[in-house]
């Protein structure tokens, strides 16, 4: 099922109009969940937009709040995010990581108190837009076990490394998990086998089941032993930069809220030489063999311009039973 992109996007703003969210922040959420489908993202896009509901329903997003500015130095800010609306808060310390870059060559902010941010990558691509370089990463619950581990201790917290490309930006959203959790959901309600193994089952197994995997808790992290490193240093660097909740905090409060994020920009060197230096490294990347003889090599973000291109084109795919549900909030 398509539906044209002004029209999911006025469906988004219709109920968050109805939660008391004022008219401007209104716009500014249901751009971001409507970008976030368009792009392809869906499970940060219109299948994440009922919890989201949900979570300010709950109290845990309040609609009203504006980050504060607790401390800073030089390029550093810290910023106090009070619980408002995460992507908000995101895109407020992207603009401020970017205008200090501006600055200084590099920007750092650092928020605590925020929540989820939906699609990672909307702020590096952000920062992509405005010819910076941009770094950017959260600490989330407890949903990963280390390595080594039964237990999820450690939070499967994204990653995003952007670099502006005139050709079209490279943008890496990572989760630090094999597959997100969000990933891992629409696989199961869909009953479609991982391509790659994704976690372990009851036996310790690794497997291509999501749902079993999900009913394990024992999800994969990226590169096996290295991004439960990964995790675990990020979750560390968010937490100390910001002066907020860790992953530990997050988890004993029993819901994802409250979480800590960073944002980093620096002003890449201007010109040709550098475009070069970009265009010569994806290019050679490109110069491997296909596996397969339709098969193609792409940088990271070339497919969602592909994906957004598309679904402007003929409609942004949703899931008709999501839709359904969005359309009775």
């Amino acid at each position: 099922m398509h539906i044209p992109f002004p029209q999911l996007k006025a469906e988004f703003k219709r109920v968050l109009l109805n939660l008391h969210f004022t008219e401007a922040k209104a716009d500014a959420c249901a751009t971001i969940f409507a970008e976030n489908s368009r792009d392809g993202v869906y499970t940060h896009g219109l299948n994440r937009f009922p919890t989201f509901v949900g979570h300010v329903k709950d109290g845990l997003v309040k609609p009203d709040e504006e980050p504060t500015k607790e401390g800073g130095f030089g390029a550093i800010e810290q910023w106090n995010g009070n619980y408002g609306p995460g992507m908000l808060n995101a895109r407020f310390c992207m603009d401020r990581a970017i205008a200090l870059a501006h600055e200084n060559g590099i920007g750092c902010v650092a928020i605590k108190n925020t929540n989820h941010w939906m699609r990672a990558g909307t702020y590096g691509w952000q920062a992509a837009q405005a010819g910076l370089i941009g770094i950017c990463f959260t600490n989330t619950i407890a949903n990963l076990p280390p390595w080594g581990g039964l237990d999820p201790r450690l939070g499967n917290n994204p990653l995003v490394i952007a670099v502006p490309h005139i050709a079209g930006h490279v943008v890496l959203d990572m989760a630090i998990s094999q597959y997100s959790v969000g990933k891992l959901m629409q696989y199961k309600n869909n009953k479609e086998v991982l391509p790659l193994p994704g976690g372990y089952d009851a036996q310790g197994n690794l497997s291509t089941d999501a749902a079993v995997i999900l009913e394990s808790k024992r999800i994969l992290p990226v590169g096996f032993w290295k991004g439960s490193g990964l995790s675990l240093v990020l979750d560390l660097l968010a937490t100390v930069l910001s002066g907020g909740n860790s992953t530990a905090k997050i988890t004993q409060s029993g819901a994802e809220a409250g979480v800590s994020q960073v944002f980093i920009c620096i002003k890449p060197n201007s010109g040709e030489q550098t475009a070069a230096l970009i265009e010569e490294i994806i290019a050679y990347t490109k110069t491997s063999t296909p596996e397969h003889v339709d098969g193609s090599i792409s940088y990271p973000g070339e497919n969602t311009l592909k994906t957004r291109e598309k679904n402007m084109s003929e409609g942004v795919l949703v899931d008709e039973k999501m839709w359904e549900v969005v359309n009775g909030l």
